[in-house]
């Protein structure tokens, strides 16, 4: 899974008060604190059950008695506990893990599923929907020493419920964390300009580590996000400076090649010029002419102009053309 997103332009806001922000809010769309109202649903059954076997068990003791004491309601009680603690329910996008005096037992779910009151318990209910995890760099050193706050998220799934239970604590944590250090890692073996430059690679490289490390717990991950990146707001001014240079570098670099290549065919037209009078007579003769068209008034030439005009003997001088 890869979804689209524009980076952010990074901006000078790294006191205290925008990075306490900057984590709240990454913090708040991470997927464990994101809650359904069907994630009640595991609660609402066990009542329910509860509550028929109770009703069950006391009016069966009640026929069985033919009256109502404390003892059929213990009984009652009981019974309606150990209901509880037999039938359970899984959403379906659910997976149990159950334990049977503390060893491994079978993974169970999605729907009803049945356990031995007090000899099995559920270990772990893993969520096999994609997750969303945001994890941060503050401060991180880049390989050319430039300190830079470095947001991303990470969307991962759990395939393996068994491992996700017994080969790691907390694999949530385990996930933020492993990003969080990958995340530090490589921004330590690239330059700032990689970093910026080069976002997609380094969400490649970034989704790799992290994947190898969580693939033992039973956990994929599906694609690794840069959502931001902050930098001092010094260092700004000064790569605005630098790219503004470089730019006026290069316009100055086309505008002497430019020169150049005019002065290369205005070499080459001298030699041609230069072996060729008449060549050189007919484009004196076109300057000539377009001046007396963009002018409005009295064109004074010198006489040798003139000659290129006729190329009798008898040449005569003219001093002006008038038109």
């Amino acid at each position: 899974m890869k979804r689209s997103r524009t980076p952010k332009p990074t901006n000078g806001h790294t006191g205290p008060d925008a990075q306490s922000a900057r984590r709240a809010d990454i913090e708040a769309t991470n997927s464990p604190r994101t809650r359904h109202v069907s994630d009640n649903a595991p609660q609402i059954f066990s009542a329910l059950v509860f509550a028929l076997a109770f009703i069950a068990t006391t009016s069966a003791g009640y026929v069985l008695a033919q009256q109502m004491n404390v003892w059929v309601l213990c009984v009652g009680f009981a019974a309606a506990v150990i209901a509880v603690f037999t039938v359970r329910i899984a959403a379906q996008w659910e997976s149990v893990v159950i334990l049977r005096l503390g060893s491994f037992q079978r993974v169970a779910g999605p729907g009803i599923f049945f356990t031995i009151p007090f000899i099995e318990h559920i270990a772990l209910r893993a969520d096999l929907r994609i997750m969303l995890t945001g994890f941060f760099a503050e401060e991180a050193l880049t390989s050319d020493l430039v300190p830079v706050n470095v947001d991303a998220a990470v969307f991962w799934m759990v395939w393996d419920a068994q491992k996700a239970c017994l080969e790691v604590e907390n694999y949530y944590d385990a996930v933020s964390m492993a990003a969080q250090t990958a995340l530090r890692d490589s921004l330590g073996r690239k330059s700032l300009s990689d970093v910026i430059v080069h976002r997609n690679k380094l969400d490649e490289e970034l989704k790799e580590k992290v994947d190898e490390k969580t693939s033992t717990w039973g956990i994929s991950v599906l694609s690794v996000e840069i959502r931001d990146i902050v930098i001092p707001k010094e260092l700004q001014r000064d790569m605005a400076a630098a790219a503004k240079a470089e730019r006026e570098k290069d316009a100055r670099i086309v505008l002497a090649e430019v020169e150049r290549d005019v002065a290369e065919m205005l070499l080459e037209a001298t030699k041609i010029y230069r072996n060729d009078e008449m060549a050189f007579e007919l484009r004196s003769m076109h300057l000539l002419s377009e001046g007396v068209k963009e002018s409005s008034g009295t064109l004074v030439i010198p006489s040798a102009y003139s000659e290129g005009f006729k190329r009798s003997n008898h040449g005569t001088d003219q001093s002006m053309i008038e038109r």
